[in-house]
């Protein structure tokens, strides 16, 4: 008997001012996980010791979204203006799958919206210690973006990183969710 599994329903929500304490609580978790390739340490409380970004989540330029699936919080995205490629607009500044909703398309999903809703020069990128985002971004740019992209490699606060460059057009159809 074979069983068929339900495609799941992806919403990317625009946070409202209301629900940035929200992702600052889900910082935890994605610092927790850049922890693994960056030297970063809990404090004595049991937290990481991170202060709360007012001015990125108060710049106009900074676009945070929370990810929905199936209706369940399962992450947090930001586009933001801090790029390091001459031309860039739009840059993913934070991105965060939660470990139970990852390899299900909700990552690709997510940035097909964002490319979507934000056409212009694009920058992304990740730091090479990353594997498991240098083997996402690698898979997903050519199918993203057409193979119209370019990639660099540069040091980014001190950590050698890959960045992708490219350009999206106009917004087309809403993206559906990937198998």
């Amino acid at each position: 008997m074979t069983t068929i599994r339900n495609q799941p329903s992806i919403e990317l929500h625009a946070a409202q001012r209301d629900e940035l304490e929200t992702i600052e609580n889900l910082m935890q978790f994605y610092v927790y996980d850049f922890s693994e390739w960056l030297p970063l340490k809990l404090g004595e409380n049991g937290f990481f010791n991170i202060q709360p970004r007012l001015d990125y989540w108060r710049n106009p330029a900074t676009r945070p979204f929370l990810i929905k699936v199936d209706g369940e919080l399962a992450g947090f995205v930001s586009v933001d203006n801090e790029t390091h490629i001459v031309g860039a607009e739009h840059n993913i500044g934070y991105f965060f799958v939660s470990r139970r909703f990852r390899g299900q398309g909700v990552a690709k999903f997510v940035v097909s919206a964002l490319l979507n809703r934000f056409p212009g020069q694009w920058q992304i990128f990740h730091i090479e210690a990353n594997q498991t985002a240098q083997r996402f971004w690698a898979r997903v740019m050519p199918d993203l973006t057409s193979g119209e992209f370019t990639l660099h490699r540069m040091p980014i606060d001190g950590y050698p990183c890959t960045v992708y460059r490219f350009k999206t057009s106009q917004p087309s159809a809403t993206p559906t969710p990937a198998p």
